[in-house]
């Protein structure tokens, strides 16, 4: 067997040290996802995929790309403007919006005094072949329905993708017209979803063998124990996203949280019920702390039990009702953290 040589892995842990955190919209590159519920979730933060170094490094290179497309695109005679760090960003309101690749002015050769979005892609010989084959509308329905929302949200009404095959630099080149029923239709739904205090039904289909379900970051939540690995603002009851692409604690006077706190929240977190598998005892829960029902125990969840974070860490020690533990935690204002 062939041995990762230590500087690759070195230089993997160096990307997968420094992720960036979750996007605080719903992004319009993601409404052509198929299911509902995973969007819901990773606009909750309750599911953050964390990327190995090796694919943190392909999104990389496929970023890069995007610079060399323009510069090819360029000499061939377009006009582009709002590319790289001038991206143009749209909003949709509702915390829906999204950053084009860039906008082309003119130059495009069937229509070349038309305005276009401009859309780059990377992609696997595979994957490249079927785009050919079919399409980007059949073959790639969330490019497609990417393109749809960026040119409804700006005002121009063609796209131009532009597929570049990472194998051979094939390129495939597709103009995209608006079909601004679907359009709409894609914002909508983004809306809805952004705005729903509960967590939506899965898709039409789910099964844990199908192949968008075995794939699926998300997957828990359908076809395994349902309990979301994040304590954050967003996955905590007390939080509310508003029409105005804000977010509200009740705890905290219906204060409007900051976007960087959101990613850590505080001490008052209560896991939202739809985030974990354990049945809410109303009459047992007080203002701002929940009691679940766990393995047939009563466990206090908030300012007057556990911390969610200790629930996640050593839920057998949450349970178990150790006196010792307790008695630790109260002389000490300790927390368990393993």
């Amino acid at each position: 067997m062939k041995l990762t040589h230590p500087l690759v892995k070195k230089i993997d842990s160096a990307h997968e040290e420094s992720q960036e955190r979750p996007r605080p919209h719903l992004g319009m590159s993601t409404l052509g996802h198929h299911c509902d519920r995973y969007l819901w979730l990773i606009f909750r933060h309750a599911v953050v995929e964390k990327f190995s170094g090796r694919m943190l490094r392909l999104f990389r290179r496929g970023q890069m790309e995007e610079a060399t497309v323009v510069d090819d695109l360029r000499a061939a005679g377009l006009a582009i403007r709002h590319t790289g760090t001038d991206q143009m960003r749209l909003d949709m309101g509702c915390h829906v919006s999204g950053s084009v690749d860039g906008v082309i002015d003119s130059g495009v050769p069937e229509a070349p005094n038309k305005r276009h979005i401009l859309e780059i892609k990377t992609h696997s010989k595979k994957s490249f072949d079927d785009l050919t084959k079919n399409g980007v509308e059949k073959s790639k329905p969330t490019h497609y329905a990417q393109m749809q929302c960026y040119m409804l949200a700006s005002g121009i009404n063609r796209a131009l993708y532009v597929a570049v095959c990472k194998d051979d630099d094939r390129l495939h080149i597709e103009r995209v017209k608006l079909d601004e029923p679907h359009a709409k239709a894609l914002i909508a739904r983004g809306h809805r979803i952004a705005l729903s205090e509960r967590l939506p039904e899965p898709c039409a289909g789910a099964a844990p063998d199908w192949y968008q379900c075995r794939f699926c970051a998300a997957r828990s939540f359908c076809h395994k124990l349902q309990m979301t690995q994040e304590v954050n603002c967003r996955t905590c009851a007390h939080a509310t996203p508003t029409k105005d692409s804000k977010w509200l604690c009740e705890r905290h006077g219906s204060q409007e949280i900051p976007v960087q706190f959101q990613h850590e929240g505080c001490a008052s977190h209560v896991f939202h019920p739809d985030l974990v598998p354990w049945e809410l005892i109303n009459s047992e829960s007080t203002e701002y702390t929940a009691c679940w029902m766990i393995d047939g125990k009563k466990v206090m969840n908030g300012e007057d039990g556990y911390k969610s974070s200790e629930l996640l860490v050593n839920l057998a020690a949450c349970l178990s009702g150790d006196p010792i533990i307790d008695g630790i935690r109260r002389a000490f204002d300790a927390t368990i953290t393993a």
